[in-house]
């Protein structure tokens, strides 16, 4: 099976790449900058010259595809291009893949995003998958929480430069998941019929509270948390567009996916039925926890090799 993943340089896109090549799929990836793209043609990775931005780039990409992998987003920075690439340039793609008679197209989307259409990116989103239903095309959508990846930047690293976190007054519990675990599921889909023309809500198998992360946080580093909290009724006058999938450095673009996240939602409800369909063990998941513990034995590891390179320095300057 051959795929095409669009997005393929992103935190989730490259997880998607990577893990495909392992289980030996002949993975093509749509890039627009060759050099940013060039750890992915060592991995192996065919690169093919698409930008979703200039539709009579897109057909051409998928001659020979079996599968498309959209993985691919706009980020906060970038809303010039949001209906240029996000809604026109993904229209183009759809209709590509149904003239090339791929046999799954696999679309990642955002919770509760038929909610937010007051958020031009969620609204986007939402409209894409009413396309993709409609299309005819064999479809997957998978609605995501965050990114164990976006908690890095949006918790420990504060913590650690000993800046403040920013958090609103809600106990809002969020069932966020490793990018691993994600490519996990997507590559599953490909494999199992039951998946086919189905939208489903994936989150991780355990849901956590601000509060919470901090505190492991604050156990990992041995210091404690500036939290700075903002009630989540001031997140309604703050602009409606963020980076949902990668945490903006804009802090209103931040808060906003507070308040996404903190409407009600189902998926947490049907966990069992999800790992079940897609036959993936609860246990093979990775806990954040883990994730937490793993990144600081890795920084401290890195930052113990650093202090050994400067002392090496000094005594070779002494010598």
């Amino acid at each position: 099976m051959s795929l095409l993943v669009i997005g393929g340089t992103g935190t989730l896109g490259r997880q998607i790449v990577l893990q495909a090549l392992t289980k030996g799929y002949q993975v093509r990836c749509l890039v627009r900058n060759f050099r940013k793209a060039a750890f992915l043609k060592e991995w192996g990775v065919e690169l093919v010259y698409g930008d979703l931005s200039r539709p009579e780039t897109i057909p051409p990409c998928l001659k020979g595809i079996t599968a498309v992998i959209d993985a691919s987003t706009s980020r906060a920075n970038e809303l010039d291009s949001l209906k240029k690439v996000d809604w026109d340039g993904k229209l183009c793609l759809i209709d590509a893949a149904k003239t090339a008679k791929v046999k799954r197209f696999i679309f990642f989307s955002a919770q509760n995003a038929e909610q937010f259409n007051n958020i031009p990116l969620l609204k986007l989103k939402n409209g894409i998958e009413a396309k993709l239903q409609q299309s005819g095309i064999p479809y997957t959508i998978f609605r995501l929480t965050g990114f164990y990846q976006g908690l890095i930047e949006q918790y420990a690293i504060p913590i650690l430069e000993n800046l403040p976190i920013w958090v609103t007054n809600e106990n809002t519990y969020i069932s966020y998941m490793d990018t691993q675990d994600i490519a996990k599921f997507c590559l599953k889909a490909l494999q199992i019929t039951e998946t086919e023309n189905q939208t489903f809500f994936l989150s991780g198998s355990k849901a956590w509270v601000s509060s919470e992360i901090i505190n492991l946080c604050e156990q990992l580093t041995d210091q404690k948390a500036k939290v700075q909290r903002v009630p989540l009724f001031i997140l309604k006058f703050v602009s409606g567009f963020f980076g949902f999938f990668e945490w903006g450095q804009n802090i209103s673009d931040r808060l906003a996916f507070a308040e996404i996240l903190s409407t009600e939602n189902n998926f947490s409800k049907s966990t069992f039925e999800l790992y079940k369909t897609f036959k993936i063990d609860p246990s093979e998941i990775i806990q954040l926890d883990d994730y937490f513990l793993e990144y600081f034995i890795r920084l401290l590891k890195r930052l113990r090799d650093i202090n050994f390179e400067d002392v090496q320095k000094q005594k070779n300057l002494v010598i």
